[in-house]
């Protein structure tokens, strides 16, 4: 868990500027630090670089861009990261052992395997049945309490006890707990996975470690299942429904909304939200 909030609050900056070539100097002026200082307490608090970290988001975002923007061309996308495009595809294969051309090629296939589960193939539903199953909805602002971890989302059902022992007192009949994704683990290594836990409370709670999650406009899917099988739900939702519909994500990143958990089962049912502009893609 990353408790630093300077760090936290780093990180918030770095995901809403990757694309816009923000540099180490950027993220300590934005934190009033030195560089040199928080580069070593960004570094002990999360065991990555500044610039190892900004670099490897940059790849992950382009990555998940490439899949879902079937539109934008591979140069348009490289350029919005600050790379030309042959720099852009050495360093896009050295980080992904595969170039961005095969990369977006590969990643249209009607199926993909579960990072979390090597054994089992993930085959996707048809645009039509996912698209049966979604509805754009437009939400409010969450004021939450969270905690931010890099790690395996395998991990999640200790963090969640844990988390949600912690706060118990702060539970109430109308609590949310969820989840805020900034990594896709098809294209992010699986124990680099950046999340927050939350939970809503009241706007006036006091913790230092509440923050609001902007709401907006969200294609919303209600997935009813195995945690185990949230993985596929999701892809099919970029791969297959996200990369031929009329929308596009925003700087928002997507949200899973808890309503029933059975713990000892590890059944779910469960709202997977995709944060959409305001308008439709041209």
């Amino acid at each position: 868990m990353i408790t630093n909030e300077l760090v936290t609050q780093s990180i918030d900056y770095i995901v809403q500027h990757l694309d816009e070539g923000i540099s180490i100097e950027d993220v300590a002026d934005y934190c009033h630090l030195s560089k040199y200082y928080f580069s070593r307490v960004f570094k002990a608090e999360t065991g990555e670089s500044m610039y190892a970290f900004i670099k490897r988001l940059r790849m992950e975002q382009s990555a998940f861009r490439l899949k879902v923007e079937k539109d934008k061309s591979i140069t348009g996308i490289g350029y919005d990261y600050g790379y030309s495009p042959s720099n852009y595809s050495s360093v896009f294969k050295k980080h992904n052992n595969i170039s961005p051309v095969q990369f977006r090629n590969g990643k249209y296939a009607e199926c993909v395997t579960n990072p979390f589960y090597q054994d089992k193939l993930v085959k996707f539903q048809s645009f039509e049945e996912y698209g049966k199953q979604i509805h754009i909805q437009q939400m409010n602002d969450f004021v939450v309490i969270y905690e931010r971890h890099i790690g395996n989302y395998i991990e999640l059902k200790k963090k969640w006890r844990d988390f949600i022992e912690k706060y118990k007192e702060h539970l109430k009949e109308d609590t949310l707990l969820i989840e805020r994704s900034y990594a896709d683990p098809s294209v992010a290594s699986i124990d680099q996975c950046l999340y927050d836990i939350c939970i809503t409370v009241d706007k006036n709670c006091s913790f230092d470690n509440v923050t609001t999650i902007q709401g907006g406009k969200f294609a919303v899917y209600r997935f009813d299942g195995q945690v185990q099988d949230i993985f596929p739900a999701f892809q099919g939702l970029f791969n297959v429904w996200l990369a031929n519909s009329c929308y596009e994500m925003d700087k928002r990143y997507g949200l899973d909304i808890y309503r029933t958990i059975n713990w000892k089962s590890m059944q779910v049912v469960m709202d997977l939200c995709i944060p959409i502009k305001a308008h439709e893609r041209k």
